[in-house]
């Protein structure tokens, strides 16, 4: 679209990071419910469902307890999905040739460098969420006196035993994101921020292969003519469709990579050597549909959150803000 290769790269950065932090404040409280689910066992299932999750969570942990992890999100997805729209962006202007459209092909391969690229900043963002989302699950698992296994609780990762309240001393506060990753970083190397970067590259290179074509064909439906870019609203609807149909695709890559970012363990979780030894145990003890647990929350997330993307990506806030371009509301 020639509208969009006219906006420069800072412009396309403003865009996709104002996208993130409007998507991830919207859609977080899922996103949390997501993890939770994820990381649950067979036969040790706290909650039902995403709406009993949701119900647990508030009664328990209060309102905000849902917004746990989100600073560092909040912090961290203004690069990650600048460079996600950005790399997409810049690799399909480069594959395409005489301004001519892309072939399918060249639209995933596109999508694939855009996936390569934002795992920079999406496994460490990622690593750090995980841990403070499922505090609260592994807090309850713990209240329940059926779960309860001292010798397993006393044997989860020392990092962050005091972040969860799960360790002996009931007087163990939350830490912050921040402490998390400076314990990991001392005990870990930088290499512990990166823990699960594979499970994360199987996760986000499919993930942007699919989203990125079929985005780009669904809003090409919308475009009045050629020359004429898609209303708003179809990029918003585009961007939903595109994003919830590649969340569920990729789904299992999400459970593994929760299940190998997750370090500390509740009473009888297993730990895991890698993905293959993930997948296999999961597959081996809880049977293929785990691997779809939270793919209904994970793709009530990434649809607004791709939809909002979109919008303001195509609005042109970046163009406003650096007065490139007159700001508009009703086009993209």
């Amino acid at each position: 679209m020639a509208h969009q290769q006219q906006i420069s790269l800072p412009a396309k950065l403003i865009n996709g990071g104002i996208a993130g932090i409007v998507g991830v404040t919207c859609v977080f409280p899922i996103d949390l419910v997501k993890t939770r689910l994820q990381n649950q066992r067979q036969g040790h299932q706290i909650y039902k469902n995403m709406l009993d999750c949701l119900v647990k969570t508030v009664r328990s942990e209060g309102y905000f307890g849902m917004y746990r992890g989100a600073a560092v999100n909040l912090t961290l997805v203004t690069p990650e999905k600048a460079i996600k729209l950005a790399a997409n962006d810049f690799f399909r202007q480069h594959l395409s040739k005489n301004g001519k459209g892309l072939t399918v092909f060249k639209e995933m391969l596109a999508g694939c460098g855009a996936g390569i690229c934002q795992v920079v900043i999406t496994t460490p963002m990622e690593m750090l969420k995980i841990q403070l989302q499922d505090a609260g699950r592994l807090a309850a698992q713990q209240r329940m006196p059926a779960m309860k296994s001292p010798t397993k609780l006393a044997a989860t990762n020392t990092v962050l035993s005091r972040s969860y309240n799960v360790g002996p001393s009931p007087a163990a506060r939350a830490v912050s994101a921040t402490q998390i990753a400076r314990d990991l970083l001392h005990t870990q190397g930088i290499q512990g921020l990166y823990k699960g970067l594979g499970a994360t590259l199987m996760r986000d290179v499919p993930f942007s292969m699919v989203y990125f074509p079929l985005f780009a064909h669904l809003n090409r439906l919308g475009q009045p003519s050629r020359d004429e870019s898609a209303p708003f609203y179809w990029a918003f609807l585009s961007g939903c469709l595109a994003g919830s149909t590649a969340a569920v695709a990729v789904n299992p890559c999400d459970v593994v990579k929760t299940r190998l970012q997750s370090l500390s363990k509740g009473a009888n979780e297993e730990s895991y050597n890698g993905v293959v030894d993930c997948v296999s145990k999961i597959m081996r003890k809880e049977g293929p549909f785990a691997f779809l647990k939270g793919a209904g929350c994970r793709a009530l997330v990434i649809a607004p959150l791709f939809g909002i993307a979109q919008v303001m990506y195509f609005i042109g806030i970046g163009e406003f803000i650096l007065d490139q371009s007159p700001f508009n509301y009703l086009s993209a």
